[in-house]
């Protein structure tokens, strides 16, 4: 088995977050009040700062904060609403812990823009620029990395993968043409988004595929409802499910991975690595 790892290193403040030496654990810190596994939870500073830090002790390397939840049916915030929940948190946490690289869960330019100059450093937009114009021309002027998410507002498919990748260019293209460097882009295939779940388990089985776009490869599976339809199991029990995707994802080709239970599957992840960088099949790019 081939895997390609795509070599990058991404400057985050006091930090340099490497590609290509290990699988980077994204560990998520909503900031809401109705998230689909943990709303409520941490939508005070207080707290939410306080799970930052353990999130990073775990083993994340970056921690994801959301201040809208994107679960099925939700409601949408403004953008005062949802400043109001990530500013106070992000600027927390970078005083507290200015080493802590931070990434900005948003697909609004302006909470975007506001929250890389309160010192979060990686926009995560599950529009993949396609929802707010200015986005894209946002993340230029701030140089910053960016994740484009596949995602769209219908599922008339055609052909299902071809359509995932057709889609994710697209996005890539906007960037491009915006002014975001290429070596600043990152993909995520948008499990749970726009899909079913037999959708859900092609794209999964086709993580190569998307690999292979030229991108570094986000893969965010953390308690999705495809998990716990296949497993039977509520969404506070499904760790070992999580682990198994992460797994196969990191198999695949998947350089970083979006989760909750960040200790279990940096460990997940630790022995995944070790031997996918002992195989005779690794391509560095």
């Amino acid at each position: 088995m081939k895997t390609t790892i795509y070599e990058q290193t991404y400057d985050c403040g006091e930090s340099r977050l490497k590609l290509g030496n290990s699988t980077l654990i994204m560990g998520i810190l909503n900031v809401t009040p109705d998230s689909f596994s943990d709303g409520g939870r941490y939508n005070e500073t207080e707290h939410a700062v306080k799970h930052a830090l353990q999130l990073f002790a775990d083993g994340a390397d970056i921690i994801d904060i959301g201040g809208e939840s994107t679960r099925p049916g939700h409601e949408k915030v403004s953008v005062d609403e949802e400043l109001s929940r990530v500013i106070p948190v992000v600027e927390a946490i970078h005083r507290e812990a200015p080493h802590v690289p931070l990434s900005i869960d948003t697909y609004k330019a302006e909470v975007a823009r506001q929250t890389i100059e309160a010192g979060a450093h990686i926009i995560n937009d599950i529009w993949g620029f396609k929802e707010d114009p200015d986005m894209a021309g946002v993340a230029a002027a701030l140089d910053c990395p960016v994740i484009l998410m596949h995602n769209r507002k219908n599922r008339d498919y055609t052909h299902l993968i071809e359509n995932v990748k057709s889609d994710l260019m697209e996005s890539v293209n906007i960037a491009l043409e915006a002014g975001v460097k290429g070596s600043r882009i990152i993909l995520d295939p948008g499990i749970g988004f726009a899909k079913d779940y037999d959708e859900n388990m092609k794209v999964m089985m086709s993580l190569d595929e998307l690999v292979g776009l030229g991108y570094p490869v986000l893969l965010a599976t953390s308690r999705k409802k495809f998990i716990r339809t296949a497993l039977d199991l509520p969404v506070d029990d499904v760790v070992e499910g999580t682990a198994a995707t992460v797994a196969y994802g990191i198999a695949q080709g998947c350089q970083i991975v979006r989760v909750h239970d960040v200790k279990q599957i940096k460990r997940t992840a630790r022995m995944c690595d070790a031997m996918l960088y002992a195989s005779a099949g690794l391509q560095r790019v």
